[in-house]
């Protein structure tokens, strides 16, 4: 694809936001508007904000605006859509993790599945991507691990709902690879590893939010992956 005069639109969470850069002007979607000459860029970007609806809310109102229901906002003039989250779910909220089959937003799988439907249906014939959560380690956060905050018990099958970050990447991938929605899987390609004290200090602010070097990163394995896509 070529990008040039390409109109985005970027919904995300607190790293589509900007958090961890020192200006906005080095968030990847800014970095994309001047390196890949698009004609505009469009970001939806909420801190701590999740895929899926909240049950109850949240001491912080703002984090329970779920990406399903902000589908709705993201501009019609857009030629692309890119999604990034899902970091949030794993790491905090009271949706359950639900079934690859869920279809209605009070799940992660389902809140997956119907974005992903929604999106290719208000968007047909343009392009719509999704990227997954890369690594992150604040400390005490590992993503190995279940996330602290997210141990709760599943309704359906009685047990903790408590999973590691990468059954939630896989979950993205599985479901874009059903509907056929592509997906940068940043978990294992985008090269910034958290867990790696180097990777920590050189490309985050904290562990789980990029830093500039990181946002630049970013910006290219994304404007590649774009790239490919016919």
């Amino acid at each position: 694809m070529i990008l040039s005069g390409k109109r985005i639109a970027f919904l995300g969470d607190s790293i589509t936001e900007g958090a961890g850069v020192s200006d906005p002007d080095n968030r990847y979607d800014n970095r994309m508007l001047r390196d890949a000459d698009l004609a505009a860029v469009y970001n939806y970007g909420i801190g701590g904000t999740r895929l899926a609806h909240q049950q109850k809310a949240s001491p912080a109102a703002r984090a329970d605006l779920c990406f399903c229901g902000r589908a709705y906002d993201i501009t019609p003039d857009a030629d692309i859509v890119v999604v990034f989250g899902g970091v949030n779910d794993y790491l905090h909220g009271d949706a359950p993790f639900g079934r690859p089959t869920d279809g209605m937003q009070s799940t992660f799988c389902g809140g997956v599945r119907w974005l992903m439907s929604f999106l290719k249906e208000r968007f047909a014939g343009k392009t719509v991507v999704f990227m997954t959560p890369a690594h992150c380690n604040t400390g005490a956060i590992v993503d190995a691990l279940p996330s602290p905050d997210h141990r709760k018990i599943d309704p359906i099958t009685g047990k903790s709902d408590g999973r590691p970050l990468v059954e939630y990447v896989d979950t993205i991938l599985a479901i874009g690879a059903e509907l056929g929605v592509p997906v940068l899987d940043l978990y294992r390609t985008l090269g910034i590893d958290p867990n790696k004290p180097e990777d920590n200090k050189a490309y985050t602010a904290d562990g789980l939010h990029l830093n500039d070097a990181g946002h630049a990163i970013l910006a290219e394995k994304l404007t590649a992956f774009l790239a490919e896509i016919e």
